[in-house]
């Protein structure tokens, strides 16, 4: 894939999807005001994550590091955010329990108005700390993520705006689950479960089996993104040395971006806020889930990401799974 102009913009022959390569901040100041429907994305968390320089280790990240300078930062591209969205339209944004306060007062200080809070629940997941005598820990083992949900301000009216910029609502018939309400609640399916039964770890499950009357699995739930789902699209990608943070040992990828969310959870909630055939952007692409989602759910995508190797990736994905929508519609 080569880039289309000076600008380093990629794309491929269904023009559904372009991907900008640079930092996030310098690129969102290039974009039209109100030219975008949504906003669906993971930015980092600024707790160091793996030991990576984008996440605020080392040099490159110091911008990241301290509570006050992360929600710094997010205040900066979130204003962004907030000046190239349509009136009413939405952003989500993951982050982590450590930082999410700062995350969300973040948002709100950009300008954005504070809607909601999601939780994504899943099994998978070991906790980031050594044993110590007497059976104790300095940790507890991750289990859920908070997506946050703002808004920016309705011009006039939520009909009125609806009528002028598609924006402003959910799209609650469209991402029913089982035919219920959508919730702010979503699970993840542990490894081995079937449709007969869920493994001993599955939150579905173990939810189902202490309230069987109300099934609580009835929300949305999906599982974390398989080796087969990473790895789609990239099969002229070279095969690095990778070491997820869950696993002790080495392994071979083609995708080796560490915090790969699953597409059935992404386009769970692009559909959820996304107006159809609106523009999807997601200013931290990372390997492109958010893109591959949008395109599932016949929306265009519009991404940003600053690491070389990480643009290589998801613009190996955004072709296989644009090729992907274009076959199921």
């Amino acid at each position: 894939m080569s880039p289309a102009h000076k600008l380093r913009v990629y794309s491929d022959a269904t023009d559904r999807w372009r991907l900008i390569e640079g930092d996030a901040l310098t690129l969102l100041a290039k974009l039209p005001a109100s030219s975008i429907d949504c906003v669906v994305t993971d930015p980092p968390y600024g707790i160091g994550f793996h030991g990576e320089s984008w996440d605020g280790a080392g040099k490159a990240g110091r911008q990241l590091a301290g509570g006050a300078a992360f929600a710094a930062w997010t205040r900066s591209w979130a204003a962004e955010c907030l000046r190239v969205l349509k009136p009413g339209g939405h952003l989500l944004a993951f982050g982590s329990p450590k930082t999410f306060h700062r995350l969300t007062s973040g948002v709100e200080d950009a300008g954005l108005e504070l809607r909601d809070v999601l939780m994504w629940v899943y099994a998978q997941g070991a906790p980031k700390t050594r044993k110590l005598p007497g059976g104790r820990a300095a940790m507890l083992k991750p289990a859920y993520e908070p997506i946050l949900l703002a808004r920016k301000a309705l011009a006039g009216t939520t009909l009125l705006n609806l009528e002028a910029w598609g924006t402003g609502v959910l799209n609650v018939e469209a991402s029913r689950v089982n035919g219920y309400w959508p919730a702010h609640l979503a699970l993840s399916h542990a490894p081995g479960c079937t449709e007969t039964g869920c493994n001993s770890e599955c939150p579905a499950g173990l939810l189902d089996a202490a309230h069987p009357s109300l099934r609580p699995s009835r929300l949305f739930f999906c599982a974390k993104a398989t080796k087969r789902e990473r790895e789609a699209g990239g099969g002229e990608l070279p095969l690095q040395s990778d070491q997820l943070y869950s696993r002790p040992e080495v392994r071979l990828r083609r995708n080796i971006h560490p915090t790969v969310k699953p597409i059935d959870l992404m386009r769970w909630l692009v559909r959820l806020i996304t107006p159809p055939d609106g523009v999807v952007l997601d200013p931290f692409t990372g390997s492109g889930s958010t893109g591959a989602a949008a395109l599932l759910e016949g929306r265009r995508f519009l991404g940003i990401e600053r690491e070389p190797g990480y643009v290589d990736i998801a613009c190996a994905r955004l072709t296989h799974w644009a090729h992907q929508a274009r076959d199921e519609s």
